[in-house]
């Protein structure tokens, strides 16, 4: 890329050189010529201060931080950007190099670094050295420096810092109650330092300090906080409620003590509470989610109805749960409005397009779903994990959809994204299994053992597989009976034992073990499997009527098809 650029310049000026003046007259190009002897002089990369940023830059993108620190530290020499020199030094630091450390501030000091940022990097300095009485003077410089970021940068120093006892020793020396400021977010900042340093004591003496000294909304949160860690729920809950009573209008506290009053069973208060002051887009959300977990109608209704009445700016601000609450309501067409609604800024558009693509597969426009999913595997192609979960939406709808081959490939395109995923690998099995291709099934389902040794869904689904296919039923039945141990009232589970032993030809054990799985939950191809015993032990009435409350439950269902096709005459 360098040679390139320095191709262009000679072009560049080539083409200067060449002007002649209008009234020289045409010649033939004879001897040499000025420019033959044109000579340019090339900068040595080491001089070239472009060619060290770009050699930094690329040497970062490859997670090759020693590199990045060397060629950053040879642009810091050449530069007069400060910016350029704290990147050196900042560099250095990550890899250990003192010598490259000192050079890299000196150079920073002299572009005019602010006292405050040498104070820092001087301080990190003498604590990745071990040089604790060096490092307490240059915190104390950075403290006494006034800046309006110093507090926050000494925590950040210490809580980065190799050795947690050092850095304990520091923040007890330093960030005591006569220096620490005016200001209860930085009290409780060294309080929660020292619990993650090991420093209990002092964070419990500088946090009860701060709440007698400040008795604001925060502190009270954070003694409710400690309180309810110690296990003294009554406590916690006196002061959260003491903090929101100090802070009303704070949406922050309402919604830590609605979480604490969730925790200890209290969901209908801490309804009530978030739904009293200010409200902003999580109190919202936290709200839909109280409501949807009671499945509270009226409450959805009400919630609905009260950000509707808001301006126009909040309904955007707020279209991705309006659209959620429109789904829960039935209201299809208005949760595609509001999904639609979602800026593309806003971090849930990922979702929001997925629901869009959900609700129009359920509408039975199946192409316009796959649509939004293949504009979301465009718009996020250069993002792999919402990339792997576009490819898994696809391979979702085209199993619901009976599209098993096209659900397969959809999971295939994801295992590109991401190899040996092994949620791909179980959805493609599925969809392996359900197409019939029982090879390629079991290799997946083998394939996430191999990576999840035990895993619940793979062993129940390789064990159902086999017994299905007619094959390996002893190994089907060590599968599932393991899948069973674990998950004894799992009724996918038990519709798994009652078919192997169906296979089997025990065929009350199956019709007793189907039952109970029917009993727990009215699933299709539970229906269709205790059905098919039935028949086989000569109970076709009994059988027909089965297969007709699946067919209310699910009429697009494969397996009843598949079913009633072997029960004609």
């Amino acid at each position: 890329m360098r040679q390139f650029a320095m191709l262009l310049a000679l072009a560049a000026l080539a083409g200067c050189a060449t002007t002649r003046p209008a009234e020289a007259p045409k010649a033939t190009r004879t001897g040499v010529q000025p420019l033959d002897r044109l000579t340019v002089a090339i900068v040595p990369p080491e001089r070239d201060l472009e060619a060290q940023l770009m050699a930094g830059d690329f040497a970062l993108a490859s997670s090759d931080l020693k590199a990045a620190s060397e060629a950053y530290g040879h642009a810091a020499a050449l530069s007069d950007d400060p910016k350029v020199a704290a990147r050196a030094a900042e560099l250095a630091l990550a890899v250990h190099d003192q010598a490259a450390t000192a050079k890299a501030v000196e150079r920073w000091a002299a572009l005019g670094a602010k006292p405050a940022e040498l104070a820092s990097a001087r301080a990190r300095m003498a604590l990745d050295r071990g040089d604790t009485a060096e490092a307490q003077r240059q915190l104390d410089a950075l403290i006494a420096t006034g800046d309006a970021d110093a507090w926050r940068e000494f925590g950040r120093i210490l809580a980065s810092g190799r050795d947690a006892a050092q850095a304990g020793v520091l923040l007890e020396r330093i960030a005591t109650p006569q220096r620490l400021p005016n200001d209860s977010t930085a009290w409780l900042a060294m309080s929660e330092l020292g619990e993650s340093l090991g420093r209990h004591d002092y964070a419990t003496s500088i946090g009860d300090a701060a709440l007698a000294r400040f008795h604001n909304g925060t502190t009270y949160a954070w003694a409710g906080q400690r309180a309810f860690q110690a296990g003294d729920k009554a406590g916690a809950k006196k002061l959260f409620a003491k903090a929101v009573e100090r802070d009303p209008k704070n949406p922050r506290l309402r919604m830590a003590y609605a979480s604490l009053l969730v925790q200890l069973g209290d969901s209908k208060a801490a309804t009530k509470l978030l739904a009293t002051g200010a409200q902003n887009a999580d109190t919202y959300a936290m709200r839909l989610s109280l409501a949807a977990k009671a499945e509270d109608k009226p409450a959805i209704v009400r919630l609905y109805g009260e950000i509707r009445r808001q301006s126009d700016e909040v309904q955007t601000e707020n279209a991705f749960i309006l659209g959620q609450m429109a789904e829960l309501l039935g209201k299809q067409e208005d949760a595609l409005d509001w999904y639609a609604a979602v800026d593309d800024d806003d971090p849930r558009i990922f979702d929001a397009s997925v629901r869009s693509a959900v609700i129009l597969h359920q509408q039975g426009k199946d192409d316009d779903a796959h649509e939004i999913v293949a504009e979301l595997q465009t718009n996020f192609a250069e993002h792999p994990e919402q990339l792997l979960k576009a490819f898994a939406v696809d391979g979702e709808l085209y199993m619901d959809a009976g599209r098993f081959n096209e659900a397969a490939e959809a999971f295939d395109k994801a295992l590109r994204v991401k190899a040996d995923d092994t949620d791909m690998l179980y959805g493609r099995g599925l969809a392996y299994a359900e197409a019939g291709r029982v090879d390629d099934a079991v290799a997946d389902f083998r394939k996430v053992l191999s990576l999840k040794p035990g895993d619940i869904e793979a062993s129940n689904a390789l064990g159902y597989t086999l017994a299905d296919s007619g094959r390996d039923l002893g190994e089907a039945q060590s599968l599932i009976q393991a899948a069973r141990t674990a998950r004894p009232n799992d009724p996918s589970v038990a519709d798994s034992w009652g078919w192997l032993k169906y296979r089997q030809g025990e065929l009350d054990q199956a019709e007793s073990t189907l039952r109970g799985a029917w009993a727990q939950r009215k699933d299709a191809e539970i229906g269709v499997h205790l059905a098919e015993v039935l028949w086989t032990r000569g109970r076709h009435d009994e059988a027909r009527k089965l297969l007709n409350e699946v067919r209310r439950i699910d009429p697009k269902s494969a397996a009843l098809e598949k079913t009633e096709q072997k029960f004609k005459p």
